[in-house]
């Protein structure tokens, strides 16, 4: 007997369900320990702890958007290949998207109430890239990847400096998602134009903000 052949949609619905499951708190199998794991939990006040806590709250966000868009992408995707870059960097996002909610369950924070919006928007955006072309597709994730990197340098100097464990967390992620950006251009993704990219960069500040308050 065959193996069932899932439709597009049967796909959609599956991975949905599955990052859904991790958005509320579920603990899918994923290959990676937090880098955070051996450090010492450090001594922050309640207003540090408030502000680490929004911090990876956005990280977090950024992360569901991550799997919404590499998901979308990787449906629509023309060339094999590329289908399969996609979910490489997907699992890549999905140990980050653990590693944020294990820290918030540390500072005893939640993850954005905005979430479930935030992920069928990147869905939808990725699979509508895909369609358009591989080389769009690519080059939306090195335009995103860019603008992930500086929401993460940013967020290493704003993290209070005795809070260790979230600063080691951002500090690998901007390292992969450096990497993202790198490996999507080097397999032909096209160069956004500037106006483009300011555009992207409107949007990321308004799920930031949103994402850090709810």
């Amino acid at each position: 007997m065959h193996s069932p052949e899932f439709s597009v949609l049967d796909r959609f619905i599956i991975k949905a369900d599955q990052t859904l499951q991790n958005m509320a708190g579920g603990r899918a199998e994923h290959t990676r320990p937090s880098p955070a794991d051996n450090i010492t939990e450090p001594e922050l006040t309640p207003q540090q702890k408030r502000r680490s806590a929004g911090l990876m709250r956005v990280n977090h966000a950024g992360e569901v958007c991550a799997q919404g868009l590499y998901e979308g992408q990787a449906l629509t995707a023309k060339l094999p290949k590329v289908r399969e870059q996609m979910r490489e960097a997907a699992s890549e996002e999905e140990d980050h998207l653990h590693w944020c909610q294990q820290r918030l369950d540390d500072l005893n924070s939640h993850t954005s109430y905005l979430n479930p919006l935030w992920y069928s928007a990147s869905f939808a955006i990725g699979a509508t890239a895909g369609l358009i072309s591989d080389r769009v597709s690519l080059g939306f994730v090195a335009a995103t990847e860019d603008q992930v990197c500086k929401h993460l340098e940013s967020h290493l100097k704003d993290l209070p400096e005795q809070d260790g464990k979230s600063r080691i967390v951002v500090e690998q992620m901007l390292e992969d998602e450096a990497r993202h950006a790198r490996t999507a251009l080097e397999a032909g993704g096209m160069r956004f134009p500037t106006p483009v990219k300011a555009a992207m960069t409107l949007t990321s500040k308004a799920m930031t903000v949103a994402s850090y308050y709810i």
